[in-house]
């Protein structure tokens, strides 16, 4: 019986203005173009193939987690976003991520939950140990691409920012660096400890982090993306 070998799960992984999205769209497309079968899922994939009564749940629960009003969100409190998170992290790893990698497919996924980790153990109303249980189930990365870059920087790149990337400093310059100082120093222990592939942005093309990224799947995978 032929059956066809589990595809990559590829993540990538940075502070707020790391480039992120931006390399994730690019490396799908090289892929693509490399005549891999690759799967591009960020922060609203919602569609669930062959399911059109799934694809608008996720759709709803999307909503619900993303789109939601700056005032409902501080009302409900972090223990409830962080739950609602991880509902959402489930269903899109069950019912999207899951079957390609099943079916094949090389996943790149945008918008992993290793920031939303990061965030809340810097978060002292909610118990670190508590947010990695709830995402511990998780299917995990083949390969965390971690895009690491100064906050200077990434303000620099950004020029605006929302009150949530400036963590509870308020909404000025000095916030966002402060706050994405801290993600970062959380990012850096999670790479540590899992042995991310790590990739200095600063100072860099995309074009450039690109082909760095493109060396390391070739290196590790043996993918053909010549």
């Amino acid at each position: 019986m032929i059956t066809t070998a589990p595809g990559k799960l590829i993540a990538v992984a940075g502070i707020d203005g790391a480039g992120k999205s931006t390399l994730a769209a690019s490396l799908h497309a090289a892929l693509k173009d490399a005549g891999q079968d690759a799967v591009l899922i960020g922060k609203h994939t919602t569609e669930v193939p062959m399911s059109a009564d799934l694809s608008a749940y996720m759709d709803q629960l999307n909503a619900v987690v993303y789109k939601r009003n700056a005032d409902v969100g501080a009302a409900c409190g972090d223990h409830y976003w962080l739950f609602a998170l991880a509902a959402w992290y489930t269903l899109q790893d069950r019912l999207v991520i899951q079957p390609a990698l099943r079916a094949g497919s090389h996943v790149i996924l945008d918008n992993a939950h290793h920031k939303i980790l990061a965030r809340y153990a810097i978060n002292p109303d909610v118990p670190t140990g508590l947010a990695r249980q709830v995402f511990a189930h998780l299917t995990p990365a083949d390969m965390v691409l971690f895009l690491r870059l100064t906050a200077e920087e990434a303000l620099r790149r950004k020029q605006e920012f929302s009150a949530l990337e400036a963590g509870r400093g308020g909404a000025n310059n000095e916030a966002f660096v402060s706050y994405q100082d801290d993600v970062a120093v959380q990012l850096r222990q999670q790479a540590d400890d899992h042995a991310w592939t790590s990739i200095d942005v600063n100072g860099k093309t995309p074009d450039l982090v690109l082909n760095e990224a493109l060396l390391q799947l070739t290196e590790h995978f043996g993918l053909q993306l010549a």
